[in-house]
């Protein structure tokens, strides 16, 4: 799913093509993907875009006329800008916003269909999509030690719940917690002092430098490869690899389809935290520590 350093850089990029310009007309390939009746989509016909938001996980293009177009990604949702007209792709199109000098196509490579357009008036229904998380890169420390106590989760879990923080899912959940060092597991309200300010730093600090690297790499053009897993991440998706810290083998805990990747070494203190499916296969051979699986797969 794209997070908040991608959606940022989409948002930037839209807002350079098209405020100011008229949108056309919308195209519409798939019935599932609009989620509103009234308005109704053809009020956006003719309007010229004044703004471009990003709400979490979710981009909103602002018309003239309090008129707001709602674009959620979900999971395999992606856009991209192409020559005034483009065709929308058979396979995985679902919708064609046009402008006088181009075409921003939404595609979505999943047979799910997860995401979603909505057409919204005002401020106050585009205020229906504000989940109310803390924005990471301007939350204080007293913030982030707030949002974690209000509930009680793991940490994984909290960072990314968008009623407690803004924008982070799976992937920068992994990114931040290995910067600071945390254990995923751990329980919301029982880090100390020390923990929430290195990961109030460590949230500045991966989604500051993944923005501004995704910034560089699009330049004036479009984002085209907007994916979870980049070969510079340090655990997301790298099980198996080495740390970049410590060089240890980076290990994960698989729940239903969801992933998350950690060092034992650096975030906890060597113990090795239970994956669902392995617990069940090995049971009361699970290994507790890096040196206790070397030996399992050496036997």
């Amino acid at each position: 799913m794209p997070e908040l350093p991608d959606v940022a850089v989409y948002r930037e990029r839209l807002e350079a093509l098209t405020v100011g310009r008229p949108l056309d007309a919308v195209r519409l390939r798939s019935p599932f993907l609009l989620r509103t009746a009234v308005p109704p989509l053809s009020e956006a016909h003719g309007r010229v875009v004044v703004g471009v938001r990003r709400i979490g996980k979710r981009l909103a293009l602002g018309l003239d006329g309090d008129l707001w177009l709602v674009i959620h990604l979900m999971v395999a949702g992606r856009l991209r800008w192409r020559k005034r007209g483009a065709g929308i792709p058979g396979r995985d199109g679902l919708a064609a916003f046009d402008f006088a000098d181009g075409t921003l196509l939404f595609t979505e490579a999943s047979k799910k269909k997860r995401a979603s357009l909505h057409v919204v008036a005002g401020e106050a229904g585009l205020a229906d999509f504000d989940r109310g998380g803390l924005d990471p890169l301007t939350a204080s420390v007293a913030d982030v030690r707030a949002a974690l106590t209000s509930e009680r989760h793991t940490l994984k879990r909290s960072l990314t719940d968008p009623t407690l923080f803004d924008g982070i899912g799976g992937a920068y959940g992994d990114e931040i917690l290995h910067a600071a060092r945390l254990s995923p597991v751990q329980w919301s309200d029982r880090v100390d002092d020390a923990g929430v300010a290195r990961l109030h730093a460590a949230m500045r600090e991966v989604l500051t430098t993944w923005t501004a690297r995704f910034r560089a790499e699009v330049g004036d053009g479009f984002p085209e490869v907007v994916t979870a897993f980049r070969p510079e991440m340090a655990v997301h998706g790298k099980f198996g690899q080495p740390c970049p810290v410590c060089g240890d083998p980076v290990q994960r805990i698989v729940y239903a389809d969801r992933e998350t990747n950690y060092c034992a070494t650096c975030q906890t203190d060597g113990v090795l935290l239970r994956d669902r499916a392995l617990s069940q296969l090995l049971k009361g051979d699970w290994p507790k520590t890096l040196e206790e699986l070397d030996e399992l797969k050496r036997r």
